[in-house]
């Protein structure tokens, strides 16, 4: 039972200082009558957001997670305090910093291409072009096209300590990931499923060099790296680079929403031990092997798996609201 206890706690906290707020008026055809033409507006300038920057891709893909899982999909993340408090919002916490730029612009560049639609000014909120823009990034880039439930108000709360303890950090293993996800209703297959989002983008340098430099006091290396793989690793991210230096997450097909993720998982070759240890863990390896050897089943199971994690802690009401920036509340 004691096993269980961290796992059970992190449940019932998270219950208790992030409220499930009700998801159930979110609609395919929210807008049909209000924006019709919402989300060709938000994959076109999505589309040409993603021309200019390889960036936007992935960068897109993980503001919207982050921006569920610490206050829900209320578009929290986008919202910049005043400039005497510039420090205090979400953005601004050491999780967000490494947050691509072009991510927030590619949402502000969307919202405005929908703005400027006389029919759908400021009729649309930013939680919901987020939800687009994560969608489209992901077809335009060779991932599954679905379809996203609509009908999220922005929020109006974003503060720099509300995003401790709420995100996933590189070094987490399987129970760490496995009580997160959970906390918001995501199941272990959930969880590997979103994992593969890392089939696009790169990390920093200092969120990995534990695992290559300084990973125990008789091992340089962490002895689940591929040899061939931490050796490439240390000759990027040497003693004296600067550790802002990036590495791609996917070294075989870093631009490509494919399942070369779970393959290079495979062969050692997860760049975070939160990647790796989803094949070093026997509880969670016979889903690693079921998506590196069927394109389909992952595709499938990240269809299910945003749907899942667009619903978390959805304003309703006098919850939120529709924002006419999203860098600001009304």
């Amino acid at each position: 039972m004691k096993h269980f206890q961290p796992f059970l706690s992190a449940i019932l906290l998270s219950l208790l200082i992030f409220p499930r707020l009700s998801s159930a008026h979110l609609r395919k055809d929210y807008y049909s009558n209000i924006c019709p033409d919402v989300e060709s507006l938000v994959r076109a300038a999505v589309q040409q957001k993603i021309q200019q920057s390889t960036i936007t891709a992935p960068g897109t893909l993980r503001l919207f997670f982050h921006d569920c899982f610490v206050r829900g999909c209320d578009a929290s993340v986008m919202l910049v305090s005043p400039k005497n408090k510039s420090s205090s919002d979400e953005r601004h916490n050491s999780d967000d910093l490494s947050l691509a730029g072009d991510a927030f612009d590619t949402i502000v560049k969307a919202k405005a291409a929908v703005d400027a639609d006389r029919r759908c000014t400021n009729k649309v909120s930013c939680a919901d072009i987020m939800a687009l823009a994560a969608r489209d990034v992901v077809s335009l880039t060779g991932g599954p096209s679905y379809t996203v439930e609509l009908g999220r108000l922005d929020g109006r709360i974003s503060t720099r300590a509300g995003v401790r303890h709420r995100l996933p950090h590189p070094d987490f293993d399987l129970n760490r990931l496995n009580a997160m996800f959970a906390s918001h209703g995501l199941t272990q297959t959930d969880m590997i499923a979103l994992s593969g989002a890392h089939t696009l983008g790169f990390a920093h340098c200092n969120r990995f060099t534990r695992r290559i430099r300084e990973f125990s006091k008789t091992r340089r290396v962490d002895p689940t790296l591929n040899p061939s793989y931490a050796a490439q690793l240390l000759q990027t991210c040497h003693p004296n680079v600067d550790p802002r230096v990036s590495v791609t997450l996917d070294p075989e097909t870093p631009h490509a929403f494919d399942n070369a993720y779970y393959r290079n998982l495979q062969k050692g070759m997860g760049l975070l031990t939160s990647d790796q240890v989803l094949f070093n863990d026997p509880r969670a390896r016979p889903t690693v092997n079921l998506f590196a050897s069927n394109s389909t089943a992952f595709k499938e199971a990240f269809v299910s798996a945003m749907t899942k994690l667009g619903r978390v802690g959805v304003k309703t009401g006098g919850e939120g609201e529709v924002r006419r920036d999203c860098n600001k509340i009304n």
